[in-house]
């Protein structure tokens, strides 16, 4: 092993699973090898300083969890905000377009027919007689006026017939 360095074992596995054969064969090597006897006493080290760092416990401070909630609860807060006035950039001009209609259409409907005169109302000397209601359901036409049901199908039918095919 003269030839040969122990980086390469060093570095291919922790130092807590070397066994003793592991090192037993570093430690006759790093007797000859200055650099690997720096590398080992390094991994020695810095392998007592995370046992005993891993052995430590941490004390958060007293009002730790307090603390972190306030500012949890004011990031949501802040977030939530943004979120309106994001909300508002994007549909605001919408929303108060369609305010304005319908306060337009108010204004309409409900200020304007009422400044009629009683003149500009009454029904024009043209004005049909008829409503949607009598002429369907010829509730003032003369008996001799209205269709039958066989006039009816007869004309349907004879526009039928003179289709030609």
């Amino acid at each position: 092993m003269k030839d040969e360095h122990i980086i390469s074992m060093l570095e291919s596995r922790s130092f807590a699973a070397l066994d003793e054969s592991n090192l037993a064969q570093i430690r006759t090597h790093t007797v000859v090898c200055e650099s690997c006897r720096k590398a080992f006493e390094a991994t020695e080290f810095s392998s007592l300083l995370l046992k005993a760092r891993a052995n430590e416990t941490f004390e958060p401070s007293p009002f730790f969890q307090t603390r972190v909630l306030a500012a949890l609860r004011e990031r949501q807060a802040e977030n939530q905000t943004w979120a309106w006035s994001r909300l508002w950039r994007t549909a605001g001009g919408l929303a108060s377009s369609m305010v304005a209609t319908v306060a337009t259409l108010a204004i309409l409907t409900f200020f304007v027919p009422g400044s009629q005169t009683a003149e500009s109302q009454s029904p024009a000397p043209f004005a049909n007689a008829y409503s949607a209601e009598a002429v369907v359901l010829s509730e003032n036409a003369a008996p001799e006026d209205q269709l039958s049901d066989n006039d009816v199908l007869a004309t349907l039918y004879d526009a039928d017939d003179n289709v030609v095919k």
